[in-house]
């Protein structure tokens, strides 16, 4: 059973008062000649603006790509086609022939922070040294908590010239310029402005983005404003004014879209789509790699330990019956990628409904409608690529009560949940827990399969969450981190991909097709096949 939420009275009061600010934005106080695009969050608070985001994607999609870049980004201007690296505030990067963990990254000229300080190679080894060195007096224990996956393969840096960094890695790390679009810079100058302290910071944050933060009121909304030098001309926005609304209700934003407030929320709720279409509204979406699975416990006190309950708790679920209840917003996941992609591979457990096999199985390891598998669940509110989290669950919970695994979820809000997932399945606080409903990406080979599957990459440094480990797994994983021929790592990814699948590593359940819901005035936008999305083209006409 759900665990009943006690913080109702809240959520109405927050709801009330975003209402409140929503409409505090379309005052006619004012500017009319501005141009404002306002958008509807998931999320219950605004992501930290200090350079690192919380709120998983969600928050970089709107705090780190906007105010912030890495040294590499992500090409996001087409739909048709998934998103691929692109340089960013590094123009070009190689690794040495010899060792293959020297890299060396050649920097942009001409940018500049948003308080008009040089962005140089010193910045970089700065932003570094904030999240590694802890003897650094920049160091941020906060940021590098929520850049930790990112930052684990790093041994070394240091400055070649103004305009050069080298980064030595601890071993081959083929997947490091992936990693490294997720590493934010921040303004040394700025930091040192405000007195060297990150809580002042966060008010007034440098980044070098197409945006700047104008003014942000916790867990309301956060004002940006374009920065009309940003260094790519062509991504300077079209907006003069981005403002966020945090909105974890999801009949708020959808409210909040029908009165005029927002022009654009994330994740409408399926129900609500034909009654937004009707009054016009564009519903935007597109394939990206996500995946809404549960996360299992791979410790010998959890239920899942047995193979038998990890593939039952996969074949009870009816994932094209949980489709259509989404109204055709997600497909069924037969795994950790989509059949077809190139990391898919050929696994030999088929992920399919079979109650009938899921109870046969649970009767092999003693289990029946007197002796159910009794399992705890965290799961969150909403959040980030979570979707319809709460009747998502209670599906998924009365299928696995059919074939005899009762579920109990403890309920929590997303942030927490993500901090219970950085934490790893045998820390005390998710004692008791033996799986965490965490979406989830397979954007880069990490993120993927080799820090989820890899017995060397437990959290904080990996995602290992549930602790699994299995030899051939470990092997494939070590050799495909380590393979700079994408043709050579993409078969050794297969391989994973398949043994996870047959291990029934994970329960997965669906694909997201990513939906927005958009007031017909929004113009500009392009749905990109990513987590993120490209905010500086769209304008509201």
């Amino acid at each position: 059973m759900i665990r009943p939420f006690s913080n109702r009275a809240i959520r109405y009061k927050s709801m009330v008062s975003v209402l409140i600010s929503v409409g505090f934005m379309m005052s006619p106080g004012l500017s009319h000649a501005e141009s404002i695009l306002r958008v509807a969050t998931t999320m219950a608070d605004i992501p930290l603006t200090t350079g690192q985001p919380s709120q998983g994607a969600e928050g970089q999609r709107f705090i780190g790509n906007t105010l912030y870049d890495g040294l590499v980004g992500w090409d996001l201007s087409k739909a048709d086609e998934p998103a691929v690296l692109v340089p960013g505030l590094a123009t070009e990067w190689s690794v040495d022939d010899d060792t293959k963990t020297r890299w060396t990254f050649k920097l942009r000229d001409g940018v500049k922070f948003h308080d008009g300080s040089d962005f140089t190679a010193q910045a970089v080894v700065w932003n570094l040294d904030k999240l590694l060195n802890t003897s650094s007096p920049q160091f941020d224990q906060t940021q590098a908590a929520q850049a930790a996956t990112y930052i684990a393969p790093i041994k070394a840096y240091k400055v070649i010239d103004d305009k050069t960094v080298e980064i030595e890695t601890k071993e081959p790390d083929a997947v490091l310029p992936y990693l490294l679009s997720q590493v934010y810079m921040s303004s040394p100058a700025r930091w040192n402005e405000v007195g060297g302290s990150w809580a002042e910071f966060a008010k007034k944050p440098s980044g070098t983005g197409p945006w700047m933060l104008e003014k942000l009121v916790p867990r309301e909304r956060a004002e940006l404003v374009k920065n009309p030098n940003y260094w790519n001309e062509a991504r300077i926005p079209k907006s003069d004014r981005l403002v966020m609304f945090t909105m974890p209700d999801p009949t708020t934003r959808v409210a909040a879209l029908l009165s005029g407030k927002v022009d654009w929320v994330e994740a409408p709720p399926p129900d609500t789509v034909p009654r937004l279409e009707k009054q016009g509204m564009k519903i935007v979406k597109n394939i990206y790699p996500h995946v809404w699975p549960y996360q299992l416990s791979h410790l010998d006190n959890s239920p899942f330990a047995d193979i038998n309950v990890r593939k039952a708790a996969n074949l009870a679920i009816d994932r094209e019956g949980l489709s259509g209840f989404l109204g055709g917003l997600a497909q069924p996941a037969t795994g950790m990628v989509y059949e077809g992609h190139p990391w898919y591979g050929n696994p030999t457990f088929k992920i399919k409904y079979d109650p009938e096999e899921a109870k046969r199985l649970l009767a092999a390891s003693g289990y029946g409608p007197k002796n159910p598998v009794k399992v705890k669940v965290a799961i969150s509110t909403a959040g980030s690529g979570q979707m319809q989290p709460l009747p998502m669950n209670e599906f998924i919970q009365a299928n696995w009560k059919d074939v005899g695994i009762d579920a109990e979820f403890e309920v929590m809000e997303w942030e927490s949940l993500r901090a219970h997932r950085r934490a790893g399945a045998a820390a005390k606080e998710n004692e008791g827990i033996h799986t965490i409903n965490n979406s989830w990406g397979f954007w880069d080979p990490d993120i993927a399969l080799l820090n989820t599957s890899w017995s060397a990459k437990p959290p904080p440094g990996g995602y290992n969450w549930g602790l699994f480990q299995r030899a051939n797994t470990d092997e494939l994983a070590a050799k495909a981190k380590a393979e700079f021929d994408p043709a050579k790592q993409d078969e050794l990814l297969a391989k994973l991909h398949a043994a996870i699948v047959d291990e029934a590593m994970w329960v997965w359940v669906v694909h997201d097709l990513n939906p927005r819901a958009l007031s017909p005035k929004v113009k500009g936008f392009v749905q990109a096949q990513s987590w993120f999305q490209d905010l500086s083209p769209v304008y509201v006409e």
